[in-house]
């Protein structure tokens, strides 16, 4: 089945070699996200590290495969010391970023400060308050367990919604409906998200997401 033309399939890695949260969303012109796919890929204590990332590739390259995304995003980290949570989690999202590249989908790195703010309005909201968000946002019938899928499925949302921010702040069209025309795939039901009254008004989860990107240098993710 051939989804409409407004919408945009987003793949969202939430990296992390014990759990690696993936998941698929698609969101269209208004703004509105429906639940395509979510897992979370996980390995036993003492798995090499060779096999998880083979494990983590092994089903970014399946969800890819079979859904199809347009898009994808991953978590970007910031550390100021080499931990090795940290060196991990960089680990598995350069095997998520290798893996859309080899099935030529681009690649967005959003900080957890700047999906905060786009889900919740709020860069520093807890993780209860992101999965609350992204239940409502997605319609779901129960919040999505553990948090990692949750993390993912906001990843993925956030990175829909970037284009629409910045394009009332500062002209950046970002993913627009033009670019979003001739996607193939199926539909879903979607939950409407507010939307800025008039040109140029933005909802404070937009002016929060506007906020961290700046805080980082308004860097291109």
């Amino acid at each position: 089945m051939t989804r409409p033309a407004d919408v945009v399939r987003i793949l969202g890695v939430d990296p992390g070699l014990t759990r690696c949260g993936i998941a698929v969303v698609d969101v269209d012109a208004r703004r509105r996200a429906a639940l395509v796919h979510v897992e979370v890929v996980g390995t036993p204590p003492g798995t090499s590290l060779d096999q998880r990332l083979l494990r983590i590739d092994e089903a970014v390259t399946r969800i890819l495969a079979c859904h199809r995304p347009d898009r994808a995003a991953v978590e970007r980290m910031f550390a100021n010391n080499n931990t090795p949570t940290v060196l991990g989690t960089a680990q598995a999202a350069g095997v998520a970023i290798a893996a859309a590249a080899r099935a030529g989908i681009p690649v967005g790195l959003h900080t957890p400060s700047e999906v905060k703010a786009a889900v919740t309005g709020h860069g520093d909201a807890g993780k209860e308050q992101v999965t609350t968000m992204v239940t409502r946002i997605l319609r779901l019938d129960a919040p999505p367990r553990p948090a990692d899928a949750a993390d993912a499925l906001a990843l993925a949302i956030a990175h829909g919604w970037r284009g629409t921010a910045l394009g009332h702040a500062a002209g950046q069209t970002g993913m627009d409906t033009a670019d979003m025309a001739s996607r193939a795939g199926r539909s879903h039901s979607a939950a409407r998200v507010p939307l800025p009254t008039r040109a140029g008004e933005m909802t404070a989860a937009q002016r929060a997401w506007l906020a961290a990107e700046r805080s980082t240098g308004g860097r291109r993710r």
